[in-house]
């Protein structure tokens, strides 16, 4: 009999040990698995995106408030002798306000671009001029910040010194203010000519960013032929190295063939 007890026991205990190593070596569950809603959750509250899940714009890094695009360089690396007045690191612009984004006054381009304007440099210099810079890439926050300024009509602190004959609430209509800017892209430029015999801007008959008709290149009323040869020279050193310009504002260009023509970009400038 206590043979049996002592087998029956013995067994008992085996069986114990079995299942309590079965528990230990058994892989751990998470505390919550996420549900399947959560998983492709696009806000907070834990509903589903609109935006599709193979949108570029959820997937390159580039996009990423932080993140500077590899491809993306300081302007004075490449061109150190170049001049820059970021004017929306400053107040003195036509809003009357330093811009967001424009946490330091930095210039910064897509390496293309950069290596090119190192050639407008270099041909500008042998002429005896400088470039000066008033801006380049623009983050696309920078931008959304005019649209709503532009939509605000009670503020007009810069109005007599930007755009004195445009009301502010044709702005949009007129194409001076717009949801998206190639500045963002990363390729596109604002500047003029700084004259080394002077050591002074030269003449454009009319200020950067000012919101009018003397902005535009084939303004003739009222222009001397001084600065209509200024104008001149800044555009054709321009696209004699690969940038494309615009009618409407004399200072601003655009690499020819940009290497981001549909991306608008919104890190910082830091």
């Amino acid at each position: 009999m206590r043979t049996i007890q002592k087998s029956i026991l013995f067994a008992a205990a085996i069986a114990l040990c079995l299942t309590s190593c079965r528990q230990q070596t058994a892989p751990e569950q998470p505390a919550s698995a996420p549900s399947a809603s959560s998983e492709v959750s696009g806000s907070v509250e834990g509903t589903v995106s609109s935006e599709p899940a193979e949108s570029s714009k959820a997937s390159e890094p580039a996009t990423a408030p932080s993140s500077i695009p590899a491809d993306f360089v300081l302007l004075a690396d490449v061109c150190p002798d170049i001049i820059q007045e970021i004017r929306y690191y400053t107040t003195y612009n036509f809003v009357g306000d330093r811009i967001p984004g424009y946490e330091r006054p930095l210039a910064y381009l897509t390496r293309q671009a950069a290596d090119s304007l190192k050639l407008v440099c270099d041909d500008l210099r042998e002429q005896g001029y400088r470039l000066k810079i008033f801006d380049a890439y623009r983050p696309q926050m920078a931008v959304d910040f005019f649209v709503r300024w532009g939509s605000d009509l009670d503020d007009q602190r810069m109005k007599p010194y930007f755009y004195p004959d445009c009301p502010k609430s044709e702005l949009f209509k007129r194409g001076y203010i717009a949801h998206h800017s190639g500045h963002t892209r990363g390729s596109t430029l604002d500047l003029t000519l700084f004259d080394m015999k002077t050591e002074r801007e030269v003449d454009m008959g009319g200020t950067y960013d000012f919101l009018g008709e003397t902005s535009h290149y084939n303004y003739s009323r009222g222009l001397t032929r001084e600065q209509t040869n200024n104008r001149r020279i800044l555009r054709e050193a321009m696209m004699r190295h690969g940038f494309n310009p615009i009618a409407v504002e004399w200072w601003h260009f655009t690499l020819k063939n940009e290497p981001y023509p549909d991306h608008y970009f919104t890190f910082p400038i830091r």
